[in-house]
């Protein structure tokens, strides 16, 4: 596990493009989320409830992290709370969400990422590990207090030391427990065999934060921000290094889908494989129209990515359709978001895009027709994404017209 974690490292620093806006990505979210007040469920010191199964890793304070259950104040079944795969799929709406999200409260304990044989951190391993929710009691230091809101990581509510932990009996899930037992398999290989028997990603990132997987001698707790794009980017190079010895794609396609106050368009071309990630935020604070991007030509990505985790797991999920149709192509995606909209994590992404590569496509002969075809449906004019772009401009260019000629100013 020792290269995924050393991976998942660099998912801490973010190198901004001085190509584009001065505001980065990372500070205009962050604005954003400041100006988003969410009304948490409010408990005691004592809490009598269940775990989805769900547990949080916190990275500040690495190599020692802030680890523990998130709990929410009733008994049953609340597998929902933290099943991202399940949300679109039930035509779950955001409000929806964010009430999920805000009943669970995190129990957290300062612990050493090496610390593995904890009983505290081995009882966060049955969580993960669990293949339903489990009843759980917890008595916190003082009452939790806050919600948590960033752009990676779904939200939750209130927070507090806890002091003490109890849960039930757990029933592991039967492949998650066969990678946990397998002590001489590398992390990577763990989480490919479990993304090729559709295990959910929730579930397998979830053992993979709590040091479930990998060499035992290497085996960590892994802050659950960094273990998402480790988990991603880990299946994306995997599947790419299988997409580049399939034939290319003999035509132009577009993938559209629109959920949780976004619109997605996912351009296939007949190329070697080359990616572009494009979003753009729209009115959310204000008068704004913003827009991010980040690409990659056909070689592998060196430095982490400008727009941060959702360019890898957007990369993952176009591949993971790419490896099941047995083509290559290349990629261009252009996402937007409206005003209401809500940070809610990298799912976001990842669901959508899973679905709108489920959906049937539209077909062009020309990239031009492609791309004017999604110029109809995006709000900012599609001129400003092709002057923003690197890949898509660059494509475009090597038909030796000019954007005059595409596009009306």
């Amino acid at each position: 596990m020792s290269n995924m974690v050393s991976k998942s490292n660099k998912y801490q620093k973010l190198k901004n493009n001085p190509k584009r806006s001065k505001t980065t990505k990372n500070a205009y979210l962050a604005k954003l989320t400041e100006n988003i007040q969410m009304k948490s469920v409010s408990v005691g010191k004592d809490l009598d409830g269940s775990t989805p199964p769900s547990v949080f890793i916190g990275r500040w304070s690495y190599p020692k992290v802030y680890a523990g259950p998130m709990m929410v104040p009733q008994v049953g079944d609340t597998y929902i709370m933290d099943s991202p795969e399940s949300w679109i799929a039930q035509n779950k709406t955001q409000e929806d969400i964010i009430g999920y999200r805000m009943n669970l409260v995190r129990g957290k304990q300062l612990i050493k990422i090496t610390d593995l044989e904890n009983p505290f951190v081995e009882k966060l391993q049955d969580i993960s590990l669990a293949s339903k929710s489990i009843d759980s009691e917890a008595t916190f230091g003082s009452r939790p207090r806050g919600s948590m809101l960033s752009e990676d990581s779904t939200p939750h509510g209130p927070s507090a030391v806890i002091e003490k932990f109890d849960i039930d009996a757990v029933r592991w899930d039967k492949q998650l427990e066969k990678s946990f037992y397998d002590t001489d398999l590398r992390a990577q290989e763990a989480v490919m065999n479990l993304h090729n028997k559709d295990v959910p990603f929730s579930a397998m990132q979830k053992a993979f934060s709590v040091g479930a997987f990998g060499l035992k001698k290497n085996r960590k707790l892994v802050p659950t921000r960094w273990s998402i794009t480790a988990c991603d980017s880990t299946i994306a190079d995997n599947l790419l290094r299988e997409v580049r010895h399939y034939p290319l794609l003999d035509t132009y396609r577009v993938y559209e889908f629109s959920s949780l106050k976004n619109y997605y368009a996912i351009i296939l071309t007949p190329t070697e494989w080359q990616y572009e990630w494009m979003e753009a935020f729209i009115k959310i604070l204000g008068k704004e129209e913003l827009i991010f991007s980040d690409y990659e030509t056909n070689t592998d990505k060196k430095e982490y990515s400008s727009v941060g985790g959702c360019y890898y797991t957007c990369k993952m999920a176009v591949l993971d359709k790419l490896a099941k149709l047995k083509l290559q192509s290349g990629v261009i995606v252009l996402r937007e978001a409206y005003s209401g909209y809500v940070p809610l994590g990298v799912f976001n992404v990842r669901e959508n895009v899973k679905y709108a590569m489920n959906e049937p496509y539209k077909e062009f002969e020309t990239l031009k027709e492609a791309v004017a075809y999604c110029g109809t449906k995006l709000k900012i004019p599609i001129s400003k994404y092709v002057k923003q772009s690197d890949l898509l401009n660059e494509m475009l260019h090597t038909k030796q017209t000019t954007l005059d000629s595409y596009f009306k100013k």
